[in-house]
């Protein structure tokens, strides 16, 4: 059985404090700018070769982050500066592990001193081989799931030029034989929003009072929790109302809106509805009520074509968007076998000595050896 050993963080790597970049001192460039939340921007130098692991310092704390080409470190994060001979790939899912977002040292902000983290003590296998295999078992489940993501993003861009061809170009099935007037082919009209759709308030729910269980909470940023009841008893759309305004979201299940958004209620196809309030114009120019006004909303216009062009698009798009509903469910399971799987071999409970473990090139010897002269070309 692997031997793994209690020993301090810092024997393990060394972090280093991030570099402060302003947004006016970006130039337009392929080098992500990662902050403590991700990627925040783009610029045209690097600070550090590749691969690089990063962790929140200040505003998001102990998030982890892998980076797989060279990059600028901001200064709400650490760095790993050295490695001092461990799996880069090995430590990123690792340091996932140790909860880090507990050793704040902030008094009035939330930060983390890379000093204060050296001296943790964890349980760590020091095998270089048995680090790769752990890391191998891991990267094959974020190799499914980030394929899984690029086959969802597909799927919906080919969704949504389907919607564009058709209701935007108006170049949609039969269009060269329709009659048109003033530019709008006979049948189609010119409505109001509040012609197609209702928008209905959300309710308050604060994160107190929310019960363990399966349906999605919705806030204007996306789903923020979960709880045990739904408010909403069927699949619907949601529009940001307070914080992200005009951001649009589709739920395939029963879910609970809360005051910072509106959920929608029509007869029309959800689908389309989708693709038509992503294309709204939600911005708030109402400075006397915040967020985003009801009736302001109301008075955006938009084509309304016949319903039977309606339904055409929501059988021939409904196809797609089951196939990507089904990649999501496929990536749920990956993501809680992953994580089910990542304490224990981090930990030693599940060992790895005898598998037979093919792990991909990225983490061979000649891999390693480029990665260092990487790693030196930048510094």
């Amino acid at each position: 059985m692997t031997t793994f050993g209690k020993i301090r963080l810092g024997e393990t790597l060394t972090f280093q404090r991030g570099y402060d970049i302003t947004k006016a001192e970006q130039t337009p460039g392929g080098v992500p700018i990662v902050s403590s939340s991700g990627i925040s921007s783009y610029h045209n130098v690097a600070k550090q070769g590749a691969p690089g692991v990063i962790i929140g310092r200040k505003g998001t704390l102990g998030t982890v982050h892998l980076v797989a080409s060279r990059y600028w470190p901001h200064d709400t994060t650490l760095w790993v500066k050295d490695f001092k001979g461990n799996d880069p790939k090995f430590l990123y899912y690792f340091l996932q592990t140790l909860k880090l977002e507990n050793f704040d040292t902030g008094s009035s902000n939330p930060t983390l001193n890379r000093n204060h983290l050296h001296k943790i003590e964890v349980w760590f296998p020091s095998d270089l081989m048995i680090q790769r295999k752990i890391a191998g078992v891991l990267s094959a489940y974020d190799d499914l799931i980030e394929n899984n993501r690029r086959r969802i993003a597909i799927l919906e861009k080919m969704a949504e030029e389907i919607y564009r061809e058709w209701f935007v170009r108006m170049r949609f099935p039969g269009h060269q034989n329709a009659k048109c007037e003033k530019g709008v082919p006979v049948g189609w009209e010119v409505k109001r929003l509040n012609e197609i759709l209702t928008l209905s308030y959300g309710k308050a729910l604060k994160s107190d009072d929310r019960q363990p269980g399966n349906v999605p909470v919705y806030g204007s940023g996306g789903v923020v929790g979960y709880h045990d009841r739904a408010m909403v008893n069927r699949p619907g759309l949601i529009v940001g109302r307070k914080g992200n305004v005009g951001s649009v979201y589709l739920s395939d299940e029963p879910f609970f809106p809360i005051d910072t958004v509106y959920y929608v209620e029509s007869k029309l196809s959800l689908l389309y509805l989708y693709f038509l309030l992503q294309s709204m114009n939600f911005i708030n120019n109402d400075a006397a009520v915040p967020g985003l006004n009801r009736n302001q909303a109301y008075s955006n216009q938009c084509f309304s074509p016949p319903r039977d062009l309606i339904d055409r698009f929501d059988a021939i798009v409904t196809n797609t968007h089951e196939k990507a509903k089904t990649l999501r469910r496929s990536n749920n399971v990956l993501s809680k076998t992953r994580d089910a799987l990542l304490g224990r071999l981090i930990s030693g409970k599940l060992p790895v000595d005898e598998l037979d473990i093919q792990l991909p090139s990225s983490m061979t010897e000649d891999a390693a050896e480029e990665t260092s002269e990487e790693v030196a070309h930048a510094e």
